[in-house]
């Protein structure tokens, strides 16, 4: 059984087709945003209207679009729910064994300011998780820390998913710009070069805005130097390694610099009042006595270990190495009916192509797998017992078990949309605004990621569709393709895998409606602003862009 996607299926109108299509959007975000209903209630009512609206509408076959939503549930659990597990399940050794205290202590006595913790812990350090991992951990990470550092839940939520914004296009080393450039058939030098050209300036934007929407602006504009220092460096590195080495390790570099600069800053300057949470006594995060430098590194080795393993298991090298370890480190299935039977069609690609369909299980080299042993192995030298570690992870999972069939549900619907091609038609959509294009090109890559969670899989949906339509309108399909890559990390922040996640980092279960009504603005008129540089960079400024 084959299927062929159309794209325009009401009376082959885009405009009607594309409203249609955004029906399933306007039922998630409409009962998680603002009717307040649990997250996984608004995954499988919106889920259902997408089955309904592929299976009467766009005329899937019901045994496909079944098919496409089971797919998206096991991915929701592994790799995604596989990350959150792991991630939480180390936060929980280092609460356990009483060592996440002096990493509170010891980043308070660095800078008892919270505008200052938020940028390391969100920004600086969630751009190195984003750098080696991705796929949430990041999110998982920053959250869980904030949340150990005494910030409220809703607001170390909405901080680490503002922050884990700029850095995402080069995450997990390079990977959307390598997916970029195979779909798309351009250079992968030149494409890492483009985005190099448009994301710094939101590095060095999204510091200021994350402390802006934490404290408001008079108390930003207390702390700018930090803020520039952070993502001055940050950009000035992003730039650099991404225009004269390639997309591999930009977020590593950068965020490292980031890090270093803002500790040598720390060291000279500090802000002239010091701001803490309303009710929050001076000296409040520093809860212990001054600790000895061995209780500092061995509170540290957690994190310091987790830094190592989610690194080593971002190479590719070791990846593939681990992959090949053994017969069953790795183990592939093509989806039954799935798998090769879903065809795109022009104009999305130049001939009708099959999609693939392929479970995964890299058990060994999953990014989830790096942080439990980096937790296992933390625990074990913290001096806790096998059993005491094995009923650690078995809380964890508990914790998060509502948080893992919200996933699924989320995957399972984000995998419908694009089977069913609904994405496709909101992609024409945008693409369909002429001499505008470069202006909505940005947010084709921002519904992309809303949509998949994913900048690479954004790139893959829609790289080629931007090449295309850019040399229909007469722009660079190098700046395109780069601004569908720069535009989606903006739709990071409010993909309903992000969502989630946040709120299983933060223990907000059932409140990721809040959590989505505090980014939701944010992420649109960022992704707008990048809009704006492409039309600059498209019309006023091609120069800008590498020459093929």
């Amino acid at each position: 059984m084959t299927w062929i996607q159309h794209y325009t299926p009401i009376f082959d109108s885009l405009l009607a087709s594309a409203l249609l299509a955004a029906l399933p959007l306007f039922v998630l975000f409409g009962l998680l945003g603002w009717a307040g209903v649990k997250a996984h209630i608004a995954a499988l009512a919106a889920l259902l209207t997408t089955l309904l609206v592929s299976l009467v509408f766009y005329g899937m076959p019901a045994p496909l679009a079944l098919s496409g939503a089971l797919y998206g549930a096991a991915y929701g659990l592994f790799p995604i729910g596989w990350i959150v597990v792991s991630a939480l399940f180390l936060y929980d050794v280092t609460v356990y064994s009483g060592t996440f205290e002096v990493v509170k202590d010891s980043v308070a006595h660095l800078a008892d300011d919270r505008r200052i913790q938020a940028l390391l812990v969100a920004f600086s350090f969630g751009a190195f998780l984003e750098g080696g991992a991705g796929f949430g951990a990041p999110v998982a990470i920053s959250a869980a820390m904030l949340i150990g550092l005494g910030f409220k839940p809703l607001k170390a939520a909405s901080l680490s998913l503002i922050g884990n914004t700029a850095p995402v296009a080069f995450g997990s080393l390079g990977t959307p710009i390598i997916a970029l450039a195979a779909v798309t058939g351009l250079p992968i030098e030149q494409l890492s070069a483009a985005v190099g050209r448009q994301l710094p300036l939101f590095s060095l934007i999204v510091p200021f805005w994350l402390v802006w929407v934490m404290v408001g602006f008079r108390a930003m504009f207390e702390v700018w130097p930090a803020c520039l220092v952070a993502g001055a460096t940050f950009a000035l590195i992003q730039f650099l390694v991404s225009n004269f080495h390639g997309p591999w390790i930009v977020d590593i570099a950068s965020a490292l610099i980031s890090m270093g600069a803002l500790l040598v800053l720390l060291r000279f300057w500090h802000p002239r009042t010091t701001w803490r949470f309303e009710g929050e006594a001076a000296g409040s995060g520093r809860n212990l006595p001054p600790a000895t430098s061995r209780q500092r590194v061995r509170a540290w080795i957690p994190w310091i270990l987790l830094s190592v393993f989610v690194f080593l298991w971002g190479l590719p090298s070791i990846k593939s190495g681990l992959d090949h370890a053994f017969a069953l480190a790795s183990i592939r299935w093509e989806v039954p009916l799935l798998h090769g039977a879903v065809f795109r069609n022009v104009p999305i690609v130049e001939t009708p192509k099959p999609e693939d369909a392929v479970f995964v299980f890299n058990w060994l080299s999953a990014t989830g797998t790096s942080l439990l042993l980096a937790g296992i192995l933390s625990g074990i030298l913290l001096g806790l017992s096998p059993r005491t570690i094995a009923a650690v992870f078995f809380g964890t999972i508990k914790k998060v078990r509502v948080s893992l069939l919200t996933i699924a549900a989320m995957l399972g619907l984000g995998f419908s949309i694009r089977y069913g091609g609904l994405d496709a038609t909101l992609g024409l959509a945008f693409a369909a605004t002429g001499g505008l294009f470069p202006f909505f090109s940005p947010l084709i890559g921002w519904l992309g990621v809303a949509l998949t969670g994913s900048d690479t899989s954004s790139n893959v949906l829609f790289g080629n569709l931007q090449q295309i339509t850019a040399k229909a309108v007469g722009v660079s399909p190098l700046l395109a393709a780069a601004a569908n890559s720069s535009g989606g990390v903006m739709g990071k922040m409010i993909n309903a895998q992000s969502i989630v996640v946040a709120g299983a980092a933060t223990e907000q279960q059932g409140q990721e409606g809040a959590i989505l009504r505090s980014v939701f603005w944010h992420s649109l008129v960022l992704a707008c602003l990048v809009g704006i540089v492409v039309l600059i960079q498209g019309y006023l400024l091609p120069w800008m862009m590498p020459v093929l």
